[in-house]
């Protein structure tokens, strides 16, 4: 079974300095059809113009990684990390018994445009952590980009799932197997994507249960995301 989230169906936050498209219910979107899916409890595409961004706040027992498309966020937390992440760069945090951290658009010029997710964690009270990956926006195929085992290098992610970048030119096709019992969402980040015979196309997302194999075609260059839930 495949569920389409249409890109223009999400929620819209929108500030002077920031765009942001909800996947499922976040602040002022509220959408009790649209509360999450599976252990996925957030999913923002966020546009942050130069200068803007996020001030000090407070995150508890959840997961929550960034992964940045262009531009480039600094990141600033009170375990003492500061650092920029750049396109193609993960920043995961556990927040747990509780983090404070701020992300701003350092540039003077130029937009970043990132993904926000939030994914509940395998128990509560873990204790806080942060960690930073890099990969290759550029290269075809999957990436595993955060997973519970941190394998082919990815970060770790306390929960059982396994989340990856991909990219596929135009006529690319792979496909991708999934357990029995296992489910699936994909979020396209740009292009159009043939999913199991649908066709998505930018900021479309898709929900999959009881499908055993996803058949990817890439019917314009398509870059995504795709989370393995249990």
């Amino acid at each position: 079974m495949i569920r389409i989230r249409k890109s223009q169906e999400r929620g819209l936050g929108r500030e002077s300095w920031l765009e942001s498209r909800h996947t499922f219910s976040f602040h002022t979107y509220q959408d009790p059809q649209h509360m999450g899916f599976r252990q996925l409890r957030v999913i923002n595409e966020d546009r942050v113009a130069a200068g803007g961004g996020f001030g000090m706040h407070e995150h508890r027992d959840m997961e929550i990684f960034s992964f940045v498309i262009s531009g480039a966020l600094e990141h600033q937390d009170n375990l003492g990390n500061r650092e920029k992440i750049g396109a193609g760069e993960l920043q995961m945090f556990s927040a747990g018994t509780g983090i404070r951290h701020s992300e701003y658009n350092p540039s003077e010029h130029e937009e970043v445009h990132f993904f926000q997710i939030w994914i509940f964690p395998e128990r509560q009270g873990l204790s806080p952590r942060y960690e930073k990956k890099s990969f290759d926006l550029a290269k075809p195929g999957l990436q595993l980009i955060a997973s519970r085992d941190a394998s082919q290098g990815s970060a770790v992610l306390h929960q059982d799932v396994r989340a990856y970048y991909g990219h596929l030119p135009t006529g690319d096709k792979i496909d991708f197997s999934l357990a029995v019992g296992r489910h699936a969402w994909l979020q396209l980040v740009d292009g159009r994507l043939e999913l199991n015979a649908e066709l998505l196309e930018s900021g479309d997302g898709a929900a999959l249960s009881e499908e055993g194999s996803l058949k990817l075609a890439a019917r314009e260059k398509a870059r995504f995301l795709l989370f393995d839930l249990n």
